[in-house]
């Protein structure tokens, strides 16, 4: 178009300068005169349309820049709006992946504004407090706040998100229903960009099983958890309480050892044991007053702490319990048992200084009423103390003596078997003792006395010799089972030459490390820690393997665990032996086995009375299992010569 416009103008140019011509050839000008004028006249024009072209051409080339330039800043603008909206994308995809994550999470979460008025709250919110978020959103969050706060405890909670920190601590909700759960409670805030607070973001989870599981915890650290009765630890500390006040006040401490209890555990099994005790424990308990304490001691022994009591009132009470457990009638599969009891008292106002002065004139005196007859109580004075070693410690003592002496001890097996199939099954030895008539005495007899008196370390030592021994003169029996389990107290952890006793007793009856496993206490290796944890790595170096025994009877945290490098951990039979109808026993069994698990050990399930229980454990998925309903103690002779090893099953 721009060409065609120029050609017309060019033509009229032409044309005007021969209208020009023309008219000055009749005016003015000669021929000659015209021609320079036409000349002049044509070259000027030219030199004006030249200029006029490359003004066009200048303009036009400008115009090609220009559009250049916008072409270049769209092809800009629309790279960055693609970077934009890929960027917007990637913001909504991840702002949807979060909302996901929220709404899944297994915490309760709560948005809130400056003032406290709810915004947004997740599935799991509404899961644990009922509250819906139609419900909730709007209100302010006083409406579901924890059931601490006060005006002094918000005060506090506002002066620590003020130092720019996120508040945490256990506290106790209400749900919607009314019923109240622990939570672990964890507020931060959020500020906009000029640092001005615009939300509250509050987390909290429930941790209502877990707080059930530590007070129950707690509770067994110092309360039996057969009869739900004071322990020994936890009576022993009372006293001591009791001796570093500065009150004249009288009290009195007694020890009861039942008679004839023996019968029914041996008869009977554990299981009827343990009920005859549940309801013993329930008896007493209705007996004495609320101010005084009573304890299961151990086995079929108890106390009581009688506390502003005189020696006269607290034997008044006790001839009372005397009469009850005389009185007392237990019967179990259509039989009937009665028992007896032995107590000795004595007072605290009267008597030693320390809680193991009075806690051994107690037990002598018990010792005093038992060898008086039985069924009596005896009350210990300070002029009686020759007397009272003589029937009690001494008598003890020498029957221990004796009884090593003469071999008058025994090594029983009791088969740990496993719960699977692709293991092999193990044996834990166990000592009795023999009396004079050839009747078995069970450990429990003259275990205490021995630990008391410092004897146990030489019983130690008589069962791995033996055990060794033992071991060494059947190879087949070494070689078929998986290993044999040893226990070990901690008095012997702490002899500084019983490690060597152990390497040599390997050494010289050649035995395969590999088929020897050492059980320790819970309370052994926590009370030795440094001693338990030098002697349990030096020997698993020799390839011997460690089992905590009673895992969760002095139980206060797992984190010793970590410091201790053993192979099994034995869940104490007090949880499992209840599993089947106590939901915190099971919850009990279950953690200490993941625990155990986590840690890399394997788990071993005591006091199994029952196929129950077992299929449980099995559940659960517990490595091994002993008690009664998978193998009764046997003598170690008697299992080899009946060639009984091989016939234990798993299930």
């Amino acid at each position: 178009m721009v060409i065609i416009k120029n050609k017309y103008l060019l033509i009229a140019g032409i044309l005007m300068i021969l209208s020009i011509l023309a008219f000055l050839k009749n005016q003015y000008f000669n021929e000659k005169e015209l021609s320079v004028l036409l000349l002049l006249i044509t070259a000027v024009y030219l030199i004006s349309i030249t200029y006029y072209f490359l003004m066009l051409l200048q303009k036009r080339h400008a115009l090609v820049l220009e559009r250049k330039r916008l072409e270049d800043k769209i092809i800009e603008n629309e790279k960055v709006i693609s970077e934009k909206t890929q960027k917007l994308e990637t913001e909504e995809k991840r702002l949807k992946e979060f909302s996901m994550i929220i709404e899944q999470s297994h915490d309760a979460i709560m948005v809130t504004d400056a003032k406290g008025e709810i915004e947004y709250v997740n599935e799991k919110f509404s899961e644990i407090t009922g509250y819906t978020s139609f419900e909730i959103l709007g209100k302010n969050s006083r409406q579901v706040q924890p059931l601490w706060v006060s005006k002094e405890n918000e005060t506090q909670f506002l002066e620590v998100l003020k130092k720019g920190c996120a508040w945490r601590s256990e506290v106790t909700y209400k749900k919607k229903n009314g019923e109240t759960y622990w939570a672990f409670e964890s507020i931060s805030f959020i500020k906009d960009a000029n640092g001005k607070v615009t939300h509250f973001l509050s987390t909290h989870r429930d941790i209502s099983q877990e707080h059930e599981l530590s007070e129950k915890l707690s509770f067994h650290a110092t309360h039996d958890v057969l009869t739900g009765l004071v322990n020994r630890r936890e009576f022993e500390r009372r006293i001591e309480q009791l001796l570093s006040g500065t009150s004249d006040t009288e009290h009195v401490v007694c020890f009861i050892d039942l008679d004839q209890f023996k019968i029914v555990n041996d008869t009977c099994g554990h299981v009827a044991g343990d009920e005859l005790l549940r309801q013993l424990s329930s008896l007493l308990m209705k007996t004495i007053r609320k101010r005084d304490l009573l304890a299961r001691l151990g086995g079929d022994e108890f106390g009581i702490l009688f506390e502003n009591c005189s020696l006269k009132n607290a034997h008044r009470v006790t001839s009372s319990l005397l009469d009850i457990v005389q009185n007392f009638q237990f019967s179990w599969d259509g039989r009937t048992f009665k028992l007896g009891a032995s107590i000795g008292i004595v007072s605290v106002k009267e008597t030693m200084y320390t809680t193991t002065d009075i806690l051994k004139a107690a037990d002598a005196a018990c010792y005093m009423a038992k060898d008086a007859g039985r069924n009596r109580i005896q009350v210990y004075h300070a002029e009686d103390l020759d007397l009272a070693q003589r029937q009690g410690e001494v008598q003890w003592v020498e029957k221990i003596n004796e009884a090593l002496d003469k071999n008058l001890f025994c090594l029983y097996a009791q088969v740990i078997s496993p719960v699977k199939k692709d293991s092999d099954k193990h044996y834990e030895l166990l000592i009795r003792m023999s009396d004079k008539n050839g009747g078995i005495i069970p450990p429990g007899a003259f275990l205490p006395a021995a630990e008391r008196y410092n004897l146990i370390s030489r019983l130690d030592r008589w069962v791995i010799s033996n055990a060794f021994e033992f071991l060494a003169n059947n190879p087949d029996f070494q070689e078929r089972i998986n290993f044999c389990s040893i226990n070990l107290s901690g008095l012997s952890l702490t002899e500084n030459d019983f490690l060597k006793f152990v390497m040599a007793g390997l050494r010289d009856f050649e035995i395969n490390a590999e088929k020897i496993c050492f059980e320790i206490t819970e309370t052994a290796a926590i009370s030795n820690l440094n001693v338990a944890v030098k002697f349990i790595s030096t020997l698993k170096k020799f390839g011997c393997k460690f089992a905590l025994d009673d895992f969760g009877s002095g139980l206060s945290s797992f984190g010793y665990l970590k410091n201790l490098p053993v192979d099994y951990l034995k869940i104490d039979g007090m949880f499992v032996k209840d599993i089947v109808d106590d939901p915190i026993d099971l919850a009990m069994v279950k953690s200490i086995n993941e625990i155990g698990h986590v840690m890399g050990m394997k788990t071993i399930a005591e006091f199994v009375e029952n196929d129950e229980i077992k299929e449980i454990l099995n559940r659960l998925g517990v490595d091994y299992v002993q008690g009664y309903g998978i193998g009764k103690p046997l003598p170690l002779n008697e299992l080899i010569e009946n060639n009984r090893f091989d016939n234990v099953c798993n299930f």
